[in-house]
């Protein structure tokens, strides 16, 4: 059984691949933080969503979590704050669901804030949806996350679908890209999420092995390129499929990456199951 996650020695705090992120003002890419710090600044501005506040209307403050994760990955601390619209309180409440529900980490800050107020007139990094007003005075990295739309007939996330494979299915695209939620885009998320949490409990009943070096650092590389999600899943994918690779080697590279996934892939660790790789 599996119970620790070995890596390389000092490959979890390595400072030598920086987080790029291209400024969508410029086009540009940008490393952040600048300078010498090791304190990540997010401010994230949610938009005004006039039809109440579900998965995908977070699509801007998932981004702000998955740069914040990955930030921590290569050895940076963060903090985050989340600008809102003046919510009632019902709407508030719902907010703090939604996104504890999408996996999301709590923010320091949340509440109705201007861009040019301290908690973000400080901040390296502003994530908004495309479209959304920022005062062009403020400084940092500007990125434009493109929204998300439920495509009719679907009208939506089913009630009591696992958010968090609605998660799955916005990590598998690029944050410029827009997604259109379909029923049969979420039945393949939800096939791969299931189907890799059984193959994490699988592999979790070998000995441990320590995660290749070249799959780490492959995933680093990706995710301090414009947080280059995608090429993440697709490296698991491929990883999860290789019979040279031990089935430890392959838990702790599912468990490590999932620390900027945030898709609870170890759940099934302890259950018997029927499927096998």
């Amino acid at each position: 059984m599996v119970t620790s996650s070995p890596v390389p020695e000092g490959s979890t705090t390595s400072l030598r691949i920086m987080l790029r992120i291209a400024d969508t003002r410029t086009g540009r890419f940008v490393e952040i933080p600048t300078g010498r710090r090791h304190l990540l600044r997010i401010c994230v501005h949610l938009p005004v969503a006039d039809a109440g506040i579900g998965a995908v209307h977070l699509r801007a403050p998932l981004v702000g979590d998955l740069l914040a994760r990955a930030a921590e990955l290569h050895g940076l601390e963060s903090l985050t704050v989340l600008t809102t619209p003046d919510l009632p309180q019902e709407q508030a409440r719902a907010l703090d669901h939604a996104m504890a529900a999408l996996g999301i980490h709590p923010p320091a800050t949340v509440g109705v804030h201007q861009a040019t107020e301290t908690h973000c007139a400080a901040a390296d990094v502003h994530v908004v949806e495309y479209g959304t007003a920022v005062q062009e005075a403020v400084g940092g990295v500007r990125i434009d996350v493109s929204p998300v739309s439920p495509a009719p007939p679907d009208g939506g996330v089913p009630e009591g679908t696992d958010p968090l494979v609605v998660r799955m299915l916005l990590l598998g695209h690029a944050y410029r890209t827009p997604v259109t939620v379909t029923s049969p885009a979420l039945a393949e998320a939800l096939r791969t999420l299931t189907h890799w949490r059984q193959q994490v409990a699988h592999w979790a009943q070998e000995p441990s092995r320590p995660i290749p070096a070249d799959f780490l650092q492959r995933a680093h590389a990706a995710l301090a390129d414009d947080l280059g999600v995608p090429g993440v899943l697709d490296m698991m994918a491929g990883v999860a499929m290789r019979a040279d690779v031990p089935a430890g080697a392959k838990f702790e590279t599912f468990a490590f990456l999932d620390r900027v996934l945030g898709l609870d892939l170890v759940r099934e660790v302890g259950h018997q199951h029927r499927e096998t790789p």
